[in-house]
């Protein structure tokens, strides 16, 4: 019976880490998208082209889609941690720490600022602070990913 039991616990918690791998690595690759190619073509217009983009592209974001592939990643990377496995946990704090937090932190008050300064002359300020976060949001988003592949294959 304790086997069972085992069986029925694992079951839904390798499913759960497989999601959460899988998850890590969809928004790892959207904030690599951003740091390969979003982000250096919007470098290469011109300031008043970059900023109209980025402001666009921050008011597109806010949408059910992404907020639950963003957010529901979290919920679910949070309960995996659970599954017993410090791959697991790793993988929550990298995910949880790297992209959630330093996107609520980080990279939202420079999205916020940017709508509301709506200057050009703040656009190479923005450029120089907000990709070098992004790259941090995609190798901490991958390496979530990479935590939680290993994890479940330790249940």
């Amino acid at each position: 019976m304790e086997s069972l039991t085992a069986v029925v616990l694992t079951v839904p918690m390798f499913t759960l880490t497989i999601i959460a791998a899988v998850g890590c690595g969809l928004m790892g690759g959207v904030f690599f998208a951003f740091s390969a190619m979003v982000m250096p073509g919007l470098r290469r217009a011109t300031p008043a082209e970059g900023l109209a983009a980025m402001r666009a592209i921050n008011i597109a974001v806010v949408n059910p889609v992404f907020l639950t592939a963003f957010l529901g990643t979290a919920a679910v990377s949070v309960v995996a941690a659970f599954g017993g496995t410090v791959a697991g946990w790793v993988g929550a704090a990298l995910y949880v720490l790297g992209g959630v937090v330093l996107t609520a932190a980080y990279h939202i008050p420079r999205n916020n600022a940017l709508e509301q300064r709506g200057s050009t002359d703040y656009w190479a300020r923005y450029l120089r602070e907000w990709v070098p976060g992004n790259h941090v949001r995609a190798i901490t988003s991958l390496g979530g990913a990479v935590a939680f592949t290993i994890a479940a294959s330790q249940l």
